[in-house]
């Protein structure tokens, strides 16, 4: 009689049971409460998490590229992104995959920054402005989803009336300019950041709509 052997499963950790959303919200969650501690202590100084301009341009704290992501001006500013996150994130993690997702997400987030770095070249008032929060990612992956789910009702803001994706993405960056325009600047908002992440969001949209034509027809008309 032949012998077969079976090999037992990996053990998975409670983690990567997770989604990719899940964790990403966590990350933030724990980011935002350690960092918010140890700069209140004065262990560290906002210029070691929060991205600016001059310091990158002069080469200094290039890591706040990755930390000035996960981190959030404050409670209000934490619980709007990871609302925005856990819908928009959970939708598309669903439709491309766990792994294409991921580094997406990253790249979209890297990506708002280096734009954010360099429009302070072309707007000198960003120039010494600090920038943390995960609303660049956030918007590449709006980004992704106008070209993959264009027809899609969604809700922005206080607007009780469904919105296309298609019009709710370059809206919601038009009304976010606005804002920051008609306050005079007193409301700081990261509208080149957003940008940034919207344009790779596109970038990436249109790849994808290319190269797998006839899925993302189908996936389009089930998500509308």
């Amino acid at each position: 009689m032949p012998v077969y052997q079976v090999s037992p499963k990996p053990k998975q950790s409670f983690f990567s049971n997770l989604s990719v959303t899940t964790n990403l919200i966590l990350i933030n969650l724990v980011v935002f409460i350690l960092a918010t501690i140890l700069i209140a202590s004065k262990a560290v100084s906002i210029e070691f998490i929060a991205i600016k301009p001059s310091n990158i341009l002069a080469g200094k704290y290039l890591w706040t590229f990755i930390t000035s992501m996960f981190m959030h001006a404050g409670f209000f500013h934490l619980f709007a992104n990871m609302f925005s996150l856990f819908f928009v994130g959970s939708l598309l993690e669903r439709i491309i995959g766990r792994r294409r997702y991921f580094s997406f997400y990253l790249i979209a987030g890297l990506f708002a920054g280096l734009i954010f770095v360099l429009s302070a070249l072309i707007f000198p008032s960003d120039f010494n402005t600090y920038a943390v929060g995960a609303s660049g990612a956030l918007f590449g992956i709006v980004g992704v989803l106008v070209f993959l789910t264009p027809n899609l009702p969604v809700y922005i803001m206080f607007i009780p009336i469904p919105i296309k994706m298609k019009y709710a993405a370059p809206g919601i960056l038009v009304v976010l300019w606005l804002i920051s325009s008609l306050s005079g600047g007193s409301i700081p908002i990261g509208n080149t950041a957003h940008l940034g992440g919207l344009l790779a969001g596109i970038v990436y949209g249109i790849y994808l709509k290319n190269k797998f034509p006839n899925k993302i027809r189908r996936i389009s008309k089930i998500f509308q």
